[in-house]
């Protein structure tokens, strides 16, 4: 059964060498709906073939199923962004509308030091994004809570910035705003998202400037993500990554049609317990000196015993 396991992963992480192809630059926020995108389109030749991409790319995403065992990340692209460096002009955020299902879509973010805070404490979060339930769940005996409101874009990242993504000197960080919230597991949210995260905020700390677009991936008319799509591209090159991040909780499966979960000792996260985000990221909103690398990321989340899936992503 084990062995079963781990060939499905593998085939899950094999498919995505369609991807390599299906992605080109782009750096505009894109609706989730295909009609949205297809008429903004319409415009030129080239927008049409770059959202087409994109519109491929997210649907081969949405119809990847998570196998328990598989790791916590993939890459898309063979991990290199498809956004252009030369867009970054001003700090701001394009933030996506909300879709015909009150679901967020895609967050684009051009960030420099200056969006970069924190708060002894953050006010109380009020909107409740699709899916969103809050649901305890015994999980080894422990009463957990698996879902979190997620950021799209980090509150951390977001600051002198208005919930319209202009800038705004003394702007606090965005924190309640439902263009950039939506249903995420705690692990997806507080583990492997903060990996990537943590390169932006790093490079911004050391005066770099980063565009980091982010997409919730969600498979037809269903309420909670199946993942998120994360992708960054720092003006200097030294931060360049494009990443699936799977919206999964160790010990938690989830009807993500409606959001709900129950507890499941068979759904399993390579390495879940073992990944600590980095150190960087361990020590929370402090920052480090040194960047993480990707090669860092990779060790992070594949070196626990998943030999099969780190050797296809290094093809």
């Amino acid at each position: 059964m084990l062995k079963w396991t781990r060939r499905a992963a593998v085939i899950g992480v094999m498919s995505l060498g369609l991807l390599v192809s299906g992605c080109s630059t782009t750096t505009t926020s894109t609706n989730n709906t295909e009609s949205t995108s297809e008429s903004s389109s319409a415009a030129a030749t080239g927008n049409a073939q770059t959202t087409g991409n994109r519109q491929q790319t997210y649907k081969q995403l949405a119809n990847m199923t998570y196998k328990s065992g598989g790791a916590a990340a993939i890459k898309v692209n063979s991990g290199k962004s498809t956004l252009a460096a030369s867009q970054w002009k001003n700090s701001k955020i394009d933030y996506g509308n909300l879709d015909h299902l009150n679901r967020t879509t895609t967050d684009t973010a051009y960030l420099s030091r200056a969006n970069l805070g924190k708060s002894a404490g953050r006010a109380a979060q009020t909107w409740s994004p699709t899916g969103w339930h809050n649901q305890p769940i015994k999980v080894n005996g422990k009463r957990v809570f698996p879902q979190n409101r997620g950021h799209l874009i980090a509150y951390t990242i977001s600051f002198n910035l208005t919930n319209t993504g202009k800038y705004r000197a003394g702007e606090g960080g965005s924190l309640d705003n439902p263009k950039n919230l939506a249903t995420q597991t705690a692990y997806s949210n507080q583990k492997t998202m903060q990996i990537y995260e943590d390169q932006v905020r790093t490079a911004l700390q050391q005066g770099k400037k980063v565009i980091y677009q982010v997409t919730t991936v969600f498979r037809g008319n269903e309420l909670m993500p199946r993942g998120y799509w994360s992708q960054a591209v720092s003006t200097d090159g030294s931060v360049n990554f494009n990443v699936y991040i799977w919206n999964v909780e160790p010990g938690v499966s989830f009807d993500y049609a409606t959001g709900r979960g129950k507890a499941d000792s068979g759904m399993q996260v390579a390495g879940a317990d073992k990944v600590n985000s980095s150190a960087n990221t361990s020590q929370s909103r402090s920052y480090s000196k040194r960047p993480t690398t990707s090669k860092q990321v990779e060790r992070e989340l594949y070196r626990y015993g998943y030999k099969y899936v780190k050797k296809h992503l290094q093809q």
